[in-house]
């Protein structure tokens, strides 16, 4: 039996059934398992197979699996809602947009359930990693914590179309058609019934795999009432599933600590990688900006976030501001916000508008980008910069924070930092004098490496060092060491090769 959790961390679902208009306010609910297999394939593209840990046949064999049983569910309690944006038209006059979407508490897991499926051992390490890392399911805006498990509650929505108990008479239950993902041989058969048709064929390519990742917008310009990779099926699902209920409850269990939140930068063309300093700066005072001022014009932002005004025994437990480049092309792409002390309830609110307001990084240089948050959670949003690893090696230049001296070293220095934040003992500590940036080989000296907004700081180390770490035993990142480590500076990478 393969069985998987998924909460909601926002509180809301977004997705909107196929064929129905937005502003019908309809939400497909339970998702449908369809939108599931898409998400696990969008996250494999975008942050699995830059690491090479995982080939694309293996992918595709998961897949292939997934689709051969409809999976059960157990739905959590929910509610339907949505919110009204106007929005601007080509003609000047604004469009009234409904945005619906199933309310579900954060807390309360929705849980889905394939019975008799056992996954092989490289398939399942993938949907490990797959669910580790997966940001959303549905649109951008529903931001999920998924696992898999071995316990699960009895599931409250299964394949079926007749919800009427026979013996009793009673209606149990009420049917909702959603999509399901068809098995890779009836796909096999449908691409034949219709592979002469020139008009189709681009909408039909070779494998579930490949049909699974098509864009809708081009299924529904070909005209498909269905996606080719996908079947209309009936579950039955509890009665007024989407019905507000009064609370009887409360929850005693504290939510999971938040620590991290990644945000995609949309723009052209993106920042170099040596500018990592730079934008780390702005992406701090894009944070301050979001939490507004007080009447006195001071900013808002807690210490943590601010870096202002922390306790001495704080020991980097304050906001990290760190870009990445994801897809090794030595531009960046990504800026991680990670809080090692966890997000307080109004840092999330205050995090999760930075999108609906599309604010931007604005650099008085030139240069614009728009933050979209992909997730936010434990440290697993970070992708391959928050894994696991004995073996780290420098992103950007390490700047030791302390005067170098005749028995204190550089060297010494990344020891005793490494030391003071609990880290494992080094094993092996070695210089790097390049490392790749895109397809160049780049040195210390070629990034930015003086914080612009603190001139008169007093900085030990102005020309940075890269360095490869062993530690005894692995270590979850993020790993920032060093002068404006909170900055992108010193940043490592879990070293695979």
């Amino acid at each position: 039996m393969l069985a998987l959790k998924f909460r909601f961390l926002a509180g809301r679902y977004h997705g909107n059934p196929w064929g129905r208009h937005i502003n019908e306010g309809d939400v497909d609910w339970p998702p449908e398992p369809w939108r599931l297999l898409r998400a696990l394939i969008a996250t494999w593209h975008h942050k699995i197979e830059v690491t090479g840990k995982h080939d694309k046949t293996t992918l595709s064999a998961l897949i292939d699996t997934l689709a051969e049983v409809n999976p059960l569910f157990h739905l959590p309690a929910a509610s339907q809602s949505h919110t009204r944006h106007y929005m601007p038209g080509k003609t000047g006059n604004p469009s009234l947009v409904h945005d619906a979407f199933a309310a579900v508490h954060p807390d309360t897991p929705l849980y889905v359930n394939w019975p008799g499926v056992n996954l092989p051992e490289k398939q399942a390490q993938l949907l490990d990693d797959l669910l580790r890392v997966m940001g959303f399911w549905g649109r951008a805006e529903s931001w999920v914590e998924a696992c898999r498990v071995e316990d699960l509650p009895e599931p409250n929505c299964r394949p079926g179309d007749d919800p009427i108990d026979r013996m009793t008479g009673e209606l149990h239950g009420e049917v909702v058609s959603l999509h399901s993902p068809v098995t890779a041989n009836k796909y096999a058969q449908r691409r034949e019934k219709f592979g002469a048709d020139k008009k189709l064929a681009k909408t039909l390519p070779d494998g579930l795999l490949a049909a699974l990742s098509l864009d809708t917008a081009d299924l529904q310009k070909q005209g498909w009432s269905t996606p080719p990779a996908a079947q209309r099926i009936n579950y039955i699902r509890p009665l007024n599933a989407l019905q507000p209920h009064r609370k009887t409850n409360s929850y005693s269990r504290p939510p999971s600590r938040i620590t991290t939140a990644c945000f995609l930068l949309i723009g052209k063309p993106l920042p170099r990688i040596e500018d990592s300093l730079r934008i780390g700066e702005l992406m701090r005072l894009t944070m301050m900006s979001a939490f507004g001022k007080d009447d006195a014009g001071k900013h808002r932002a807690p210490p943590l976030f601010s870096g202002h005004d922390l306790p001495e025994d704080n020991l980097h437990q304050h906001a990290f501001y760190l870009p990445f480049d994801s897809n090794g092309n030595g531009r960046l792409d990504r800026v991680m916000l990670h809080v090692p002390a966890s997000f307080s309830k109004e840092a999330r609110r205050v995090v999760g508008k930075l999108s609906q307001r599309k604010r931007k990084l604005w650099d008085p240089n030139g240069g614009e980008w728009q933050l979209l948050l992909e997730g936010i959670g434990s440290n697993e949003v970070g992708g391959e910069l928050t894994a696991a690893s004995r073996c780290w090696i420098s992103v950007t230049p390490y700047l030791h924070p302390w005067h170098t001296k005749r028995n204190f070293n550089v060297a010494d220095q990344v020891r005793r930092e490494c030391e003071k934040r609990g880290l494992p003992e080094i094993t092996d500590l070695k210089p790097v004098q390049t490392i790749k940036v895109g397809s160049r080989n780049r040195r210390p000296i070629d990034f930015r490496r003086f914080r612009s907004s603190k001139r008169n700081q007093s900085q030990p180390d102005r020309h940075g060092s890269f360095w490869k770490i062993t530690f005894a035993i692995p270590v979850s990142g993020p790993l920032a060491l060093g002068f404006a480590c909170h900055f992108g500076l010193g940043l490592f990478q879990p070293d695979r090769h």
